[in-house]
C-alpha cells in the first residue's frame, strides 16, 4: 500500500543503492511519487533503474533534481512520457539542477513534453537553460493540452524569452496555469503581464465550469438569447410540452 517513497539527499549514493531499488520497483504494484532528489545516481545509474520505472505501473510522480544526469539520462527519462496516451506517464517530474544536460538534451525533452497528454507539472529551476531552450520550451507549452505548472526559475533567462512566453500565453490557447519566472534577469513588469493572463484564463475556465454545473443541475433549461428562456417540461406519460416564456 505504499503511495509515496522519499529517498531525496543522496540515500541513493551507490551503484549496489540504486541496483537495489530498481529490484524493489520490479515487484512493487503501488508507488506513485518517487523522490530522489539529490542523489549522484548519473546517467548509468537511472539506465540501471529505467526498466523498472518504465513498467511501473501506479507511478505517475518523480523527482530526478540534482541526480548529476545528462543528456543520455534526458533520453530514458523521455521515455516515461509517453506520446498521446498511448499508456500511462508521468504527470509530475522534475530536473531541477541538472547542469550537465546540454541544449541538445533539453530540446529533446522539449519535444516530448509537447507530445505527452499525461504531464501536467514540469520543475527546470536551476538549470542553465537560456533563452534558445526557453523558446524550445514555449513551444513545448503551447503545444501540450495538459501541462499547467512550469518551474523556470533561476534558470539564465532574460527579456527576450519573457517576450516569447507573453507571446504565447497571450496567443496561443494553453493549459498552463502557473510559470515560475524568479531570480530570472527578467523586468517584474513582463513577469507581471505573464501572471495577470494566465490569471485571466484561469477565471475564465471557472466561470466555464460553473456554467457547465449550472446547466447540469438543471438540464430543462435552455437559454437560446437574452430575452427568452426555452423550458422544457415532461410529464410522467411521455408527453412533453414546450413553452417561451418572455422575460
Amino acid at each position: 500500500s505504499l503511495a509515496q517513497l522519499n529517498l531525496n539527499l543522496g540515500i541513493v549514493s551507490n551503484i549496489n543503492r540504486v541496483k537495489q531499488l530498481a529490484e524493489a520497483l520490479k515487484t512493487n504494484r503501488s508507488v506513485q511519487s518517487l523522490f530522489l532528489h539529490g542523489s549522484p545516481l548519473t546517467d548509468a545509474g537511472l539506465a540501471l533503474l529505467n526498466p523498472a520505472l518504465s513498467i511501473h505501473p501506479s507511478l505517475v510522480a518523480l523527482d530526478l533534481g540534482d541526480c548529476m544526469l545528462g543528456d543520455e539520462g534526458i533520453n530514458l527519462i523521455c521515455g516515461l512520457l509517453p506520446p498521446d496516451g498511448a499508456k500511462s506517464g508521468l504527470k509530475e517530474l522534475t530536473l531541477s539542477a541538472n547542469p550537465g544536460v546540454t541544449s541538445k538534451g533539453w530540446g529533446r525533452l522539449a519535444i516530448a513534453v509537447a507530445h505527452s497528454s499525461q504531464l501536467r507539472v514540469l520543475n527546470l529551476d536551476y538549470n542553465p537553460l537560456g533563452d534558445q531552450v526557453a523558446g524550445m520550451l514555449a513551444v513545448a507549452v503551447a503545444s501540450s493540452r495538459t501541462l499547467e505548472v512550469l518551474d523556470l526559475e533561476g534558470t539564465g533567462l532574460t527579456n527576450q524569452s519573457a517576450q516569447t512566453l507573453l507571446d504565447m500565453v497571450e496567443n496561443y490557447p494553453t493549459a498552463l496555469r502557473t510559470l515560475i519566472l524568479a531570480e530570472n534577469n527578467i523586468s517584474p513588469e513582463l513577469q507581471q503581464q505573464i501572471s495577470d493572463l494566465l490569471s485571466e484564463g484561469e477565471e475564465e475556465e471557472e466561470t466555464e465550469a460553473r456554467e457547465v454545473t449550472a446547466r447540469e443541475k438543471n438540464p430543462w433549461i435552455c437559454q437560446n438569447n437574452s430575452s427568452s428562456q426555452m423550458v422544457l417540461m415532461t410529464s410522467g406519460l411521455g408527453d412533453s410540452l414546450l413553452a417561451e416564456t418572455e422575460m
